[in-house]
C-alpha cells in the first residue's frame, strides 16, 4: 500500500495548505426555519446513516425472513418506522438528492459527480452551530480531496475519493481510505467498515462533554454494496472470495456496526439528545432474492424505477422524543431529509434556491405534520442515457415525458408492484391520472 506520512489535517489546516478559497464554503443569505431546539437547553446531535444497496425488504422490521437485523429492528420497535420512503434508483442520484434537498432535475450532473455550487445538509447544520462530519463512501468527484470540505464538512474519513495518490482500491479488506487529506496507513488485514465505525466512535467520544457543540455525522456506509465478500464474522474471512451468498453476512455486519454506534451513545448518556436516522440509497442489487415472513419473495431491483429499485427503509429513533413503536404511512422523499435536519437543529435553508423537500419533524414528534401528497422522480444516470420522469402517490404512479417506453403509463403500484400491467383507465384511475399529470406538468 502507498503510504503518506503527513500529519492528519482538519478542515482549517487543509484550506491553509492547499489554498482552497474560503468563499467557496460560505453559506449564502439564509431564511430562518422554525426550530425544535428553540427553548431547549441543547441542540440534539444527529446521525444520518445511509446503507448502500439495500431495499426495505432486507430488514426484519419490514417483514424480511432472509436476514438478521436485530439492532435496526429494535430501533424501529422503540422508535419510528416509515412505510413509504423512496430514494432514487441508483446511488449517486440518491446521494445528490439527500444531501441537497433538491430534485435531480435541478442539480444532477452525471454518475459519480457532484455540483459543488450546491449547498448541502452539512452547510445547513454548520449554520446552526454544528460540527459536521462525513464518514464512509464518498463517490462524489470534483474538488479532489478538498471535496468534502467544499460540501460543508469539517472533517472526513472516506473511501472512493478522487485523488492521484489513492486509487479507488478496496472498501472492505485492506481498504484504501483517506482521512482529512491523508491516505491512512497500516490497514492491511483491516476491514473498511470497521475503520469507519471506529472513527465515528472516536468522534462521538470527542463530543462527550456537555459543553461541546452538537454534532452532525453523515454515515454513507460501504455495506452492503458488492463485491459480496466475507465479513470478519464469515467463514472464509481472509480469503479472496466473492459470491452473493455473502450478502446476508454483509447485511448482518451492517446491523452490527450500527449496534456499536448505538451502544456508544448509550454508554455516554447521549441517546436522549441524539436523533438517529437510517435509510438505504436504493433498492437491493439485482440477482439477490429475499424471502419475506409472509412467504413471498422479492427480487432486488437496483437501477430500476419500480419499487424494487426505489422503496427503502426509513427508521428514526430519538429516545424520549420519537413515539415508541409508531409506524408512519406518510410519503417520504429523499429531498425531505435536508429540511427535516434543518428544523431539528434550528438551521437555515439557502435563499434563492428551490428546496423540493418538506420536513417530517412533526411526524417524529407524533404529530400529523404536513405530509406530502405525491413524490416526483427525475432519473438519468448520465447525459445521453435513458431519462425517466414519474410522479406517484402511495397507490398510483404515472410516467411522463422521457425517452423510454413507459411514457403515459399509469400503474396501480399497490396491486402491480413490478409495473407489468398499465391501468386501462377506470374512473378511479382516470382521477389519479389527472392529479399526477398536474404534478408532472408543474415539474417541467
Amino acid at each position: 500500500m502507498t503510504e503518506r506520512r503527513e500529519p492528519l489535517m482538519n478542515r482549517r489546516d487543509f484550506i491553509k495548505t492547499v489554498g482552497c478559497g474560503a468563499a467557496a464554503l460560505v453559506m449564502p443569505g439564509c431564511s430562518s426555519v422554525s426550530s425544535l431546539s428553540a427553548g431547549r437547553n441543547k441542540q440534539p446531535n444527529i446521525i444520518l446513516i445511509m446503507a448502500d444497496d439495500i431495499g426495505y425488504e432486507c430488514l426484519g422490521c419490514y417483514g424480511s425472513k432472509s436476514y438478521k437485523t436485530p439492532v435496526l429492528d429494535e430501533l424501529a420497535r422503540t422508535g419510528m418506522r416509515f412505510e413509504h420512503c423512496y430514494s432514487q434508483p441508483l446511488c449517486t442520484p440518491s446521494r445528490v438528492k439527500i444531501m441537497t434537498g433538491r430534485s435531480n432535475a435541478r442539480n444532477y450532473v452525471k454518475f459519480g459527480v457532484f455540483d459543488f455550487k450546491e449547498k448541502t445538509s452539512a452547510h445547513v447544520m454548520k449554520s446552526a452551530g454544528y460540527d459536521t462530519y462525513i464518514v464512509g463512501k464518498w463517490q462524489l468527484m470534483g474538488r479532489g480531496i478538498a471535496g468534502p470540505y467544499a460540501a460543508g464538512f469539517d472533517e472526513y474519513c472516506l473511501w472512493h475519493m478522487e485523488d492521484a495518490y489513492s486509487p479507488k482500491g478496496s472498501r472492505y479488506r485492506d481498504p484504501k481510505i483517506i482521512q482529512n487529506g491523508r491516505l491512512l496507513e497500516n490497514l492491511e488485514g483491516k476491514y473498511g467498515p470497521d475503520v469507519f465505525c471506529n472513527h465515528i466512535l472516536e468522534l462521538i467520544d470527542r463530543h462527550e462533554s456537555k459543553e461541546s457543540r452538537p454534532f452532525f455525522i453523515y454515515f454513507p456506509m460501504a455495506l452492503t454494496h458488492g463485491p459480496f465478500e466475507p465479513t470478519p464474522d464469515s467463514q472464509g474471512w481472509g480469503r479472496k472470495l466473492s459470491n452473493k451468498k455473502y450478502y446476508g453476512d454483509m447485511v448482518a455486519y451492517m446491523d452490527k456496526i450500527i449496534g456499536r454506534i448505538v451502544r456508544k451513545l448509550d454508554e455516554l448518556g447521549l441517546r436522549e439528545n441524539t436523533l438517529l436516522l437510517f435509510t438505504g440509497d436504493n433498492g437491493t442489487p439485482r440477482g439477490i432474492t429475499s424471502e419475506m415472513k409472509d412467504g413471498s419473495f422479492i427480487d432486488g431491483g437496483k437501477g430500476l424505477t419500480t419499487d424494487a429499485g426505489t422503496h427503502v427503509a426509513l427508521i428514526a429513533n430519538w429516545k424520549g422524543t420519537t413515539p415508541v413503536g409508531k409506524v408512519c404511512t406518510d410519503l417520504v422523499d429523499f429531498s425531505d431529509v435536508l429540511p427535516t435536519l434543518a428544523e431539528v437543529g434550528g438551521g437555515s435553508l439557502p435563499e434563492n434556491v428551490t428546496i423540493d423537500g418538506r420536513s417530517f419533524l412533526p411526524q417524529l414528534l407524533g404529530r400529523r405534520g404536513n405530509p406530502r401528497d405525491w413524490i416526483f422522480c427525475w432519473y438519468r444516470r448520465d447525459p445521453g442515457t435513458t431519462l425517466y420522469r414519474f410522479a406517484r402517490e402511495k397507490r398510483w404512479k404515472l410516467y411522463g415525458q422521457g425517452d423510454y417506453n413507459r411514457v403515459g403509463n399509469l400503474y396501480d403500484v399497490a396491486a402491480d408492484t413490478l409495473e407489468e400491467n398499465p391501468n386501462p383507465g377506470d374512473p378511479e384511475a382516470a382521477a389519479a391520472r389527472k392529479r399526477l399529470q398536474a404534478v408532472l406538468d408543474s415539474m417541467m
